[in-house]
């Protein structure tokens, strides 16, 4: 969702520190559930309690959230102007309606009348203008703001300083809306699905410095509690303009453990699975074949190169690294068949998808070539590398690395960064990086221009090319959809031959589901849609 990110999402979570090189090489590693006796676990809850496990939220302030976990929360909690369905289409929200004028570049917002914030001040368009206008701030120091926002008329004037508000937001009555974008764009309205344009209320927020302890949206949930690394806790908001939630509460736990064994202790509803279980859940003899749904994500988990450093400055080297890329033995071998493998930007199921894109396919020999050619003639001439990666991604990190010494013979360091991992991406600090996006809405946009444009502060790898620039802003108002995709396609091509970054997989969700759980939705966009979740246990009449 960007984890971003934007949505970013690292896409390690589901790696353990047992799951090293090893495995690559074809030593077998009986992999078991961590034992949970003697742990606290969640009791088994009342019916209308639905029982999740996450993990802590870095925040709960929507003009912040680039993260999928604090996103899964601030979308039960607030809401927007739009939103997207079960189907990925934008629908209504708060906005009943809008109008887009002729040439495209403005869009009248008609509000519901009666929406009110979960303290029970209504809704009007004076809280969208004060919510954009806070996260163009310079002060809300929002990293995800110019991704989302900066196609709207003095966006980037508010975001550099140069005005104190945000021209193209004006409010033309208590429920009307208008905003005003600097070019006629097909996906503009798909931006206002992520919450640095939800509703927020400001008296909440400039009256409380610690506002998000006890967040004030307008979402189908409300927020009852947090404890870090323990539980989070949503109830249902009896007063939501839309249809109510389906059940009263939704309980996080927030330990540590495996969820897998959780649920087969009865004390969650649902749970995602990781590596460790991945095989027994797969098993169809398995009881708990039956309740694993599985779902593609719109997703892309990449090694990034930053091409302004040594020896990433040079695309010879970059394509090197790609050439000495096993990406079938990774997701065949470490990741037991749960990823699918990238052979270029886009996924599978997104608009825009090339089916006949082949990308930089593994060969060794070339590889090697290629270094030879490269302005630094030899391995041994190459500086220091090091990669970088999240914590608790230091497994899969010694795996890429024993398999750049025994393909290309280039030794490379590994470096774990806890919680500035994110925030010195964004600065493009390091060398050479895993990270991972998880599309925020579904277009072709959200990847290419998002991750490769070289004035996007979504482009870690500090990727400039004018030819890719020219072809992604071309695409962005070109009003006819092949032609769009078309530029798109051709713009992915290039970059994946540049290699600014190696693609590498896809993912895919595996979430048990207990039977009497209905209405539960995984979105390709890495959440759970809990709106509409329903508990049905076995005797009751409906």
């Amino acid at each position: 969702m960007s984890l971003s990110k934007p949505k970013l999402r690292v896409v390690l979570l589901l790696l353990a520190s047992i799951f090293a090189w090893s495995l690559l090489a074809g030593c077998q590693i009986d992999v078991k559930p961590k034992d949970q006796a003697g742990q606290v676990g969640i009791q088994r809850q009342a019916q209308g309690k639905l029982r999740l496990s996450s993990s802590n939220p870095l925040t709960l302030d929507p003009s912040l959230v680039g993260d999928i976990v604090s996103y899964q929360y601030i979308s039960q909690i607030f809401s927007g102007l739009v939103t997207l369905n079960d189907k990925l289409e934008i629908v209504p929200d708060i906005a009943s309606s809008w109008d887009v004028s002729p040439d495209g570049k403005t869009y009248t917002f008609h509000l519901r009348k009666g929406v009110r914030f979960h303290n029970g001040t209504e809704v009007t368009a004076d809280a969208f203008k004060y919510s954009i206008e806070r996260a163009t701030d310079p002060k809300t120091k929002s990293n995800v703001a110019q991704l989302y926002l900066a196609d709207i008329v003095g966006a980037m004037d508010k975001l550099s300083g140069k005005a104190k508000e945000v021209s193209g937001v004006q409010v033309k009555g208590p429920y009307t809306l208008e905003i005003q974008i600097d070019a006629p764009k097909s996906y503009f309205l798909a931006k206002l699905t992520y919450p640095t344009s939800y509703a927020l209320d400001k008296n909440s927020i400039e009256g409380d410095k610690n506002w998000t302890k006890h967040p004030n949206g307008t979402g189908p949930f409300k927020f009852k509690s947090f404890q870090p690394d323990k539980s989070l806790v949503l109830e249902r908001n009896d007063s939501y303009y839309g249809s109510k939630a389906g059940v009263a509460e939704v309980q996080f736990y927030l330990g540590g453990g495996s969820p897998v064994t959780m649920y087969e202790r009865d004390e969650l509803d649902a749970a995602e699975v990781s590596l460790a279980d991945i095989d027994r859940v797969q098993d169809k003899t398995s009881p708990l074949h039956k309740e694993l749904v599985v779902t593609p994500e719109l997703s892309l988990s990449y090694i990034g190169f930053n091409t302004t450093m040594k020896p990433f400055d040079d695309p010879k080297v970059r394509q090197a690294f790609a050439y000495a890329t096993d990406k079938d033995k990774l997701a065949n071998i470490l990741f037991r068949k749960t990823r699918i493998k990238a052979k270029g930007i886009l996924p599978p199921d997104m608009p825009g998808y090339d089916q006949n894109i082949s990308g930089l396919p593994f060969d060794p020999k070339k590889a090697k070539e290629l270094i030879a050619q490269s302005t630094y003639g030899s391995v041994g001439n190459l500086p220091e590398i090091t990669l970088t990666v999240a914590a608790g991604g230091g497994s899969l990190a010694q795996s890429f690395a024993e398999m750049y010494k025994r393909n290309l013979g280039v030794e490379i360091n590994v470096q774990q960064v806890d919680e500035v991992f994110h925030e010195e991406l964004e600065a493009s600090k390091y060398q050479m990086f895993y990270t991972g996006w998880i599309a925020d809405y579904p277009d072709p946009q959200d990847f290419l221009d998002v991750i490769f444009h070289g004035h996007s502060n979504g482009n870690y790898t500090a990727f400039s090319d004018r030819e890719v620039d020219r072809l992604l802003e071309a695409a962005r108002t070109e009003p006819d959809t092949a032609k769009r995709m078309a530029l798109y396609q051709q713009a992915e091509r290039s970059v994946v031959q540049l290699a600014p970054v190696i693609p590498m997989f896809h993912d895919v969700d595996y979430v048990l589901v207990k039977p009497y759980v209905k209405g539960i939705t995984m979105s390709p966009l890495g959440i759970m849609w809990l709106k509409d979740v329903q508990l049905r246990k076995q005797g009751d009449s409906n």
